[in-house]
């Protein structure tokens, strides 16, 4: 007798009226939710809640760059959810590539007895089968493909499970077509693409020196396959620059996988990295691909590689320099072709004369260094960084939020030790502060209770006493204030104002000041 896997504490037994009362629920949710990316998870909950299909996916077709997306999943959240939207399949490969080059449905009655299933999101019940179908289009190619998994293994049940999933499937591809007419599909599909425009260059804010030479060496770098160790203090942006590096580069349809090389001890850092086959240890009850082979064609991020032990970085230089892995349990050679990106806070050539990090590894790595300025290093650049950062918040708040100038000067009165990550608590912390949209002084709040005193380094503007100031002079009345009271001479004006002289030209020539008094 098959026992049934449960989907909760309950077991749940499908019937035909399941899916009629699916169907109902699915084309309510249509009617009554416009906004395309709500009325997919709506259905996929419906899959799972009545029609007793788990882990429900759509992925929509990228006609610019011949690959599906991740659109909509069910059954997970928080980061995993996220990581899910870079997930990437090329038409043809594995299932859901298989279904949308053949453009009708597929069935694996039992997942682990099907080689094309690549496991790349890693959640689906091996011992149950699994359904694609494709998702119709405004021509004779698919729009995308839906995916569920059967919570019951009943083969029996099985074709008229996928006719079902082919209703919903039709049902999709309305509200797609009503989004996304056939001459903008390419172009304006909302697929959480293989090139985020949260990781363009442009997305990189900042025009000092530091951050021109920076930008200048990611282009090049990004051009090609060379490996790079990014370098910086925590809170610098170094998985932004990872992240940008993979995405405007040639692998950029291909996979971008992550791994904290600090985050797991090391009896599970060969499974982890290298994968496991079915049975090679207690708990190992299918194979699993590791973090290597998930990333085969595209780039694999090592987070906090300064951190490593000494027995995970013996397993990393074998495959860096070999590009040949075994999964654990294992005796089949794999080859892979993965770009390597690493990240570091610490001086590894410190910790190479120290002894805790291989001088091998630490060569094979820093083919490419591309060291990240810390904020105190370009404070100019908190007059560009701030707008952008609270527009940020404003886009998460769903309101409208603006800095004042004040607000800004005094944000660069301040050290930052956490660099960009801090500036962005600070900026969020005030904008719960506010009621009225506007980030002011009175709202910026430096570790919630410091001052903003400021030690940085020589040259860099300083807090000053401004007891001489008529505190309710605006923004443009205090600019010529310093200027009357230092006999309009820029330099001293910048200073008496905790500014540095750039800063107070470029609000001379803003704000429109008169200087014809000099």
């Amino acid at each position: 007798m098959t026992q049934l896997p449960t989907a909760g504490p309950v077991v749940r037994r499908f019937d035909m009226s399941a899916q009629f009362t699916a169907l109902y629920r699915i084309s309510v949710a249509l009617s009554q939710e416009s906004h395309t990316e709500r009325a997919l998870e709506a259905i996929l909950e419906v899959l799972h809640e009545h029609a007793f299909m788990q882990y429900g996916m759509v992925c929509l077709f990228d006609k610019e760059r011949n690959a599906l997306f991740v659109e909509s999943l069910h059954g997970i959240d928080g980061e995993r959810k996220k990581d899910s939207r870079h997930v990437r399949y090329r038409v043809g490969e594995g299932v859901i590539g298989a279904v949308m080059s053949q453009r009708q449905p597929l069935v694996l009655p039992r997942i682990s007895d099907d080689q094309r299933f690549l496991d790349r999101l890693n959640i689906y019940d091996y011992s149950l089968p699994l359904i694609g179908v494709p998702i119709p289009g405004p021509d004779s190619q698919p729009a995308g493909v839906l995916v569920a998994q059967p919570m019951a293994l009943h083969e029996d049940r099985l074709p008229a499970s996928t006719r079902f999933l082919e209703m919903v499937a039709n049902l999709i591809s309305q509200p797609l077509r009503a989004n996304h007419p056939p001459e903008a599909l390419p172009a304006e599909t909302p697929v959480r693409c293989s090139v985020p425009r949260q990781f363009g260059f442009e997305q990189m804010v900042g025009k000092s020196q530091a951050m021109r030479q920076t930008m200048d060496i990611l282009r090049q770098v990004s051009k090609w396959d060379t490996t790079v160790l990014v370098r910086g203090e925590s809170g610098t942006g170094k998985e932004l620059i990872a992240n940008a590096i993979h995405y405007n580069s040639p692998r950029a349809t291909a996979p971008f996988v992550k791994f904290n090389c600090a985050a797991l001890p090391d009896n599970l850092l060969e499974s982890e990295l290298f994968g496991h086959e079915k049975g090679a240890f207690t708990g190992a009850i299918r194979t699993r691909k590791g973090r290597f082979e998930l990333a085969d064609g595209g780039t694999l991020f090592l987070d906090e590689i300064g951190e490593s032990s000494a027995s995970f970085q013996a397993k990393l230089l074998r495959i860096l320099q070999e590009g040949e892995m075994e999964r654990v349990g294992g005796d089949t050679t794999l080859k892979v072709d993965v770009r390597i990106i690493a990240a570091t806070n610490r001086n590894l050539e410190e910790e190479v004369r120290a002894g805790n990090f291989r001088e091998d590894l630490y060569y094979r790595l820093n083919v490419m260094p591309v060291s990240l300025p810390a904020l105190r290093e370009r404070l100019d650049d908190i007059a560009e960084l701030a707008p952008f950062l609270v527009k940020k918040i404003a886009l998460r708040q769903g309101r409208e939020l603006h800095i004042s100038d004040g607000a800004i000067r005094l944000l660069m009165t301040y050290s930052w030790p956490g660099n960009v990550r801090e500036l962005e608590n600070c900026l969020e912390r005030a904008s719960v502060m506010t009621d009225e949209g506007l980030i002011d002084r009175d709202v910026i709040l430096f570790n919630h209770h410091e001052s903003p005193a400021l030690t940085v380094k020589a040259g860099a503007p300083v807090a000053t006493d401004e007891s001489w100031l008529d505190q309710e002079l605006d923004e443009r009345q205090r600019v010529i204030a310093a200027l009357e009271k230092t006999g309009w001479v820029q330099a001293k004006a910048a200073r008496l104002l905790g500014m540095t002289p750039r800063q107070i030209a470029y609000r001379i020539q803003i704000m429109d000041i008169n200087m014809h008094r000099i």
